[in-house]
Formats: C-alpha cells, structure tokens, sequence
C-alpha cells in the first residue's frame, strides 16, 4: 500500500506548488542538487554508494579520462599511455597539476597512490579497482610503470576515474582525514561540510582541464523523497534523480522542470541456485529453471512498472557491455511451455519455491509471481536487506535471489557474467565449462578471443537457465528547466559537465 500513498503525495506537492515553481539559482551559477543519503565517507577508496562515488569524481582526478560517448582513454593527470608489453603500462605525467591545498603533484603521489591502494593491508573497497596491480615504479624522473600480476584488459578502465591520485603528504599524515576533508586535483573542491546533511564544492580555478561551468555546487541530503519533489518544484532544488517511473511521469507535466531518462549499465535479474538443498530442490533440473524463464512475461512488467530507457535483455549481462552477445537462447513468455517442461522434470502437479528479493521493488516481483502461478509455479516471496541477502546466497542459503547489478558503471561483461559464474563467491552455479571461458576472457587483451569466450559462457548460462535475466535499468531524473545535463550510462552523474542553457 505504501506506493499509492507515496503518490497521493506527490500528487499533492505538484498541485501546491507547480503553478509557483521559480528556478533562482541560474542567477548566481550554482547548481543545487539532493541525494537520499549521506555518504559514508568522502575517501574514494572506501566508500561503496553511488552517491558518494559520484562526489569523489567531482573532487579527484585518475592518470586517464573516459570518454562516455566513444569509449575512448584519453589524458588526465598522464598525457597517454603505452603498453609495453602485455602485463606492463607506462604513462608519462603531467608537470601542471595542483592539488587543492596548492601543491603541485607529483610522480611520487602517484607511486605512493598506487602502491599503497593495492596492498594487502590497505582493504580497498572495492578490490577488483586495485587487485590486478603487482607494483608501480618510475620508468623516468616523469614516466610511472606500471606492472600487472596478470594481463588485467580492464586496466585502461580502472585508469581512469576508478583510481584517483591522492597526496602523500596529506594521507600519509592522517587517513581519516581524507573521508571528512578531501584533497584531490578534480574539478572542484569541498568548501563547507556538515557531515550527513550538506557538502558546498566550488570550482578549482588551478584545475588542469577544462573549467566546469557552474561556478558552485550544493549537495543536499534529503531522505524523505516528496521533500525533495516539493523543494525541486519549488526552485529550492535543480536536480534529484533515481525518481520513480509513476512520479516521472506526473513531474513531466510541469512546466518548470524536465525528466530525463537515461539508459544505464545496471541491470535487474533473478538468479537461481541448482545447488539448493544439497541438489534436492527442483532447481537442481535445467527443465524446471528453464520453465521459470518461460513463465514470466518479462517485457509486460517492464512496460508497466519499469518504463523509460529499459528494454528486455536475455543473457547475463548488460548489452551495451564489451563481450555481451546477442545470439544467446532467449526465452519468450509461454506458461503452456513452462508447465510441459514442470512435467518432463517430474513435477505435473507444478512446485513451490521461496524467491528473496533483495533490491527490485515487491510490486515488480508481485507481477511476476502472478504470471508464475498461472503455469504451476507458486513463489513465497521474503524481504531480505541487500547485505543479509547476498550474504545468505554466497552460503548457498538462497534457492532463488532476485536482485540488480551495476558493473560498477563499467561496459564489460568481465564485471558481469564474470562477477556471477566463474566460481567466486556469488556464484551457485560452478559451472567448470563456464569458469574456463570466463577466465580466458577475463586475462587477455585479445578483445576477439574475450569476445568470443564470454559469449561461449553466456551462451551455456543461458541454456541451462542459471539466471532470469530481466532488463537494464533506466534511471529518471529530474531537473530544472533551464539546466542542461543529464546522467552518463554508467550511471554517474558527472556535474562538472552541467551548463545553463
């Protein structure tokens, strides 16, 4: 019941104040912006939400730049960069670059960066960011080398936005400084923050690249989601994102704000366990995971209760991914097909299973439990907290887990159909065949051989239905009318790029 709430009150914060809506903060070129949440802490390399990881990119700076519309590595803090041979990358440092504090990086912040980062002791937050990295050490006076354990084809990647650069001196002094007091070299710079509730950056005048246009950016943190409608539409407000597809579509009426629908690298799934209960469950039968495929209508669901940028997708992974194939068995909404293929594994009568939803929305899984039962399939559904779910599924605790998956922002299949079936902690299926694909594409730098392995594996995680894959995500957001920006598909946004039109 909560949802139709949620937009009984929605629909009142539009009616009270759409008709009054004033955008004030063109004027003095600040760009004010709500996040549900706080983060934890504004150290890149420890914290985990999208949120704070999108701060981060506002105030650090990595040796090399994506660009999110071709795919291509350019400078950054490096003028470019050399493979030397297959597990060694030099890059040559720029002599201009200040951190905030005024000082001027150099090689040895670097080496110290990395280094440090990828240690055994340092507990990274996200290991695959630094684990691929054996040492780094100077090539000359300004060229850092860089020496891989294996070859690592994400290395550019992780090169860029994912490893920023930080001060010796300063986190050398006092970690913990870093997660309160950020130094970096990026686009702007914190100048006031009240821990939980408010961050104020400003432009870095001494910054190395192209200056952003907006001169201030003010973070708010505003939990209650019809406060942050009632302040957007109010002008207290220029942007606020992750809007769900009911309200985006009522803000789209207002004349003072723009939704902006993104598609985006996460992607939504159900995966199943044919390990559960020793290989006792019905799981344990490719015809039963294959019926379950066959008796959700994915594309109606999406339609409905997803909308915007989504679409349908049919292997395990994220079809604007390198190495993610378009030629893998797709399986079309058929509950007759299901309930022959529950007979053929022994099960005329259908079968109960328990299904945990960790992240979609219930009303999502309601829909899919409905169509589920109309071909024998009956779905208990259990609420889980993402963390006890994972959890519980890397125990084998878990007969089905219905959860979302981001790649980490980054278009390759090695950090989705890799992430979930080369034996790691999340996968249930272990499959021998799948591991080997996976981990021959996951250590070359031959993108043909890569291509050709992962979609060997998908194409096996497909037949044998480890997985229902579901759609990619589209993210919805909304902002002022005059502003122009919207979020890239890995799912930052990136306010440096932002502009008043």
């Amino acid at each position: 019941m909560q949802p139709t709430r949620t937009v009984k009150l929605v629909s009142a914060a539009l009616l009270a104040l759409g008709a009054h809506a004033v955008q004030a903060n063109k004027a003095d070129n600040s760009l004010n912006i709500a996040f549900d949440a706080a983060p934890a802490t504004l150290d890149a390399y420890k914290e985990s939400d999208r949120p704070g990881l999108a701060l981060a990119r506002m105030v650090f700076s990595g040796l090399l730049q994506k660009n999110q519309d071709t795919g291509e590595f350019g400078p950054a803090i490096a003028t470019g960069y050399k493979f030397v041979d297959d597990t060694t990358i030099e890059l040559p440092i720029r002599k201009d670059v200040k951190f905030h504090d005024g000082s001027l990086l150099t090689i040895d912040d670097v080496l110290y960066t990395l280094n440090l980062v990828s240690s055994e002791g340092y507990k990274a937050r996200f290991q695959n960011q630094v684990a691929w990295i054996a040492r780094a050490e100077k090539a000359s006076d300004d060229t850092v080398r860089i020496k891989m354990k294996t070859p690592y084809p994400l290395a550019l990647e992780m090169l860029s936005e994912n490893l920023p650069i930080y001060p010796r001196k300063y986190y050398e002094a006092n970690q913990s400084d870093m997660g309160a007091k950020p130094i970096g070299t990026g686009p702007y710079r914190l100048v006031e923050s009240q821990p939980g509730s408010r961050y104020v950056y400003e432009r870095y005048e001494d910054y190395f690249g192209a200056k952003p246009a907006v001169q201030k950016l003010v973070v708010r943190v505003l939990p209650d989601a019809n406060t942050q409608y009632a302040e957007l539409l109010s002008g207290g407000l220029d942007w606020i994102w992750r809007v769900p597809p009911d309200v985006a579509k009522r803000m789209e009426k207002q004349p003072s704000v723009t939704v902006k629908s993104s598609s985006i690298m996460r992607i939504s799934y159900i995966s199943l366990n044919p390990r559960f209960d020793d290989g006792k469950s019905p799981l344990a039968k490719q015809e039963v995971r294959q019926a379950i495929n066959h008796a959700i209508d994915r594309e109606a669901i999406r339609k409905a209760l997803v909308g915007g940028a989504s679409k349908v997708i049919d292997a395990a992974c994220n079809p604007a991914q390198f190495g993610c194939a378009a030629d893998v068995q797709s399986y079309k909404f058929d509950p007759a097909r299901a309930k022959q293929l529950l007979a053929q594994a022994g099960y005329p009568n259908g079968v109960t299973l328990d299904l945990v939803i960790s992240a979609p929305p219930r009303a999502i899984l309601d829909a899919a439990a409905a169509q589920m039962a109309q071909a024998g399939i009956k779905l208990n559904l259990v609420e889980q907290q993402y963390g006890t779910a994972m959890t519980n599924w890397r125990e084998g605790k878990i007969a089905m887990l219905s959860s979302n998956w981001g790649s980490y922002g980054i278009a390759d299949a090695a950090l989705s159909t890799s992430n979930f079936f080369r034996g790691g902690p999340d996968d249930q299926a272990r499959n021998p065949e799948v591991i080997k694909y996976l981990e021959t594409a996951d250590t070359t730098v031959d993108r043909e051989l890569r291509a050709r392995n992962y979609g060997a594996a998908q194409k096996i995680v497909a037949e044998q239905a480890y997985w229902v894959p579901l759609w990619n995500h589209s993210l919805n957001a909304v902002q002022a009318k005059d502003l122009n920006f919207s979020v890239d598909g890995d799912e930052f946004p990136r306010f440096y790029k932002a502009t008043w039109n």
